[in-house]
């Protein structure tokens, strides 16, 4: 018998993991290489398809609590991420191929892991196999469109989708060192971050010809669907004129380290790989056609020669109505609308959660709680003073009239400060004692369920 994990991403590599380490069999069933999606580009598991960035580190941030939860539950994605990490100033980045390589070679070498290469077609397929306990279904926002379909059908209503795009990767022997410079905003930490400044004019005409520029066609494209956290840059730049100077143009705490000058824009770019030879445009994720992206990314002097290892994509990304179909360990709560009576699970983001780190904590959450079913445990579930038990709370319970994607932050959570606290605490202070109770309740909760850990 064995749990079947359909999907080897963040969340579905998670989920094998977290049974794998706990005895249990596994088959973790994957499309690649019998098939790629618009944005896969290698065939080892776990791929990025957007971002190097993990975002915060700081665990007094909601993304760096997150990071630090899933640490201290055992987390195959944070124990890669941490040996395959790049210089990003207070983000967590990682060398893309070697953290891929190093989720795949684990999983690989593990005995009672199966990786299989297939393409499935519906939930039915699986959840039929004879030798199958339980299911989980991590197909990510690229899932494949037949079996979309079949999920959609199987739950009677229209799955929801959005749009968000990947950002070029340049290679750094290109950039144009005369009008680009190392350093961080606001002078903190080190300076890990490139630098690309514009001058006002210089960025009036890239802002001309960004708006003006040719975008690929991506099927079934609708504007309002883009994602907001991953907004194509010329999306952004229709919405005024300074839009990009409140965002991934920023100047705001950006000076020359040599000579003091401030600028109009600046573009920066954060370091992809361990070898120090690709980087990322950040914030500049796009549908424009490859020559238009060449053209009007050339106009940022900087990068005037630029050479790109990738120029950008756009993709559709799917996710279903998790409010009322999943419970707060991400089980389906009725199996029977799949035509079967094993447990089903749905993790990733095609639950509603945003992000790498929040899609590999549902996989957590998943594989153990399919794992309490097969070992006949009491099921695993986190408060929502925790930031993976918010995001549960979140993607089982949202109430409100429009369910979106959601990734790690403070205003998800249910939390009381310690007795004593002054009414009025400063931000960081309060994000302090937030995260310090949250590990505190966990660390908690990990000593109560020594039959998981």
């Amino acid at each position: 018998m064995a749990v079947y994990v359909i999907g080897g991403g963040f969340a579905g590599c998670e989920a094998a993991f977290q049974l794998a380490v706990r005895g249990i069999d596994v088959k973790l069933v994957d499309m690649k290489p019998e098939r790629m999606s618009p944005a896969h580009h290698s065939e080892l598991l776990c791929e990025l398809v957007c971002s190097n960035s993990f975002k915060a580190a700081d665990v007094n941030s909601a993304s760096g609590l997150l990071k630090e939860e899933m640490r201290r539950l055992g987390s195959l994605v944070l124990q890669a991420a941490d040996v395959n990490k790049v210089p990003a100033g207070g983000a967590l980045a990682v060398d893309r191929d070697q953290f891929s390589a190093a989720v795949t070679e684990t999983l690989a070498a593990m005995p009672n892991v199966e990786i299989i290469g297939k393409t499935v077609l519906s939930v039915a397929e699986s959840a039929a196999y004879p030798d199958c306990e339980a299911l989980i279904i991590a197909t990510g926002p690229l899932t494949y469109e037949p079996l979309a379909e079949s999920i959609k059908h199987a739950l009677g209503e229209e799955s929801l989708s959005f749009f968000d795009a990947a950002a070029p990767l340049v290679f750094k022997e290109s950039i144009d060192f005369d009008h680009a410079f190392y350093a961080s905003r606001y002078d903190k930490g080190e300076s890990d971050y490139i630098n690309c400044p514009l001058s006002e004019p210089e960025y009036r005409e890239f802002y001309r010809e960004l708006t003006a520029a040719q975008c690929a066609e991506v099927k079934d494209f609708d504007a309002a669907c883009v994602y907001e956290g991953c907004m194509p840059v010329e999306v952004m730049a229709g919405r005024g004129y300074d839009t990009l100077r409140y965002g991934p143009m920023k100047p705001v705490g950006i000076r020359n380290p040599e000579t003091g000058e401030k600028y109009y824009a600046v573009v920066q770019l954060r370091r992809d790989d361990s070898a120090d030879m690709l980087y990322n445009i950040v914030g500049f994720q796009t549908r424009l056609k490859f020559g238009e992206q060449k053209r009007v990314f050339g106009l940022i002097p900087a990068l005037r020669n630029a050479e790109y290892a990738r120029y950008g994509v756009m993709h559709k990304n799917t996710y279903i109505k998790s409010p009322g179909l999943l419970d707060d360990t991400y089980r389906v709560l009725d199996p029977a609308v799949f035509g079967t009576s094993v447990p089903v699970f749905f993790a990733g983001q095609i639950t509603g959660v945003e992000g790498y780190i929040e899609s590999a904590s549902s996989g957590l959450m998943a594989g153990l709680n399919a794992c309490c079913y097969v070992k006949d445990l009491q099921p695993f579930s986190l408060p929502q003073s925790t930031q993976i038990g918010a995001l549960c709370a979140y993607a089982s319970g949202y109430q409100g009239p429009d369910f979106q994607p959601m990734g790690a932050n403070f205003g998800i959570m249910r939390y009381t400060l310690p007795s004593g606290t002054p009414r009025r605490v400063d931000k960081k202070r309060k994000k302090e004692l937030i995260s310090q109770n949250a590990l505190d309740i966990l660390n908690t909760i990990i000593t109560d369920r020594s039959d998981l850990f």
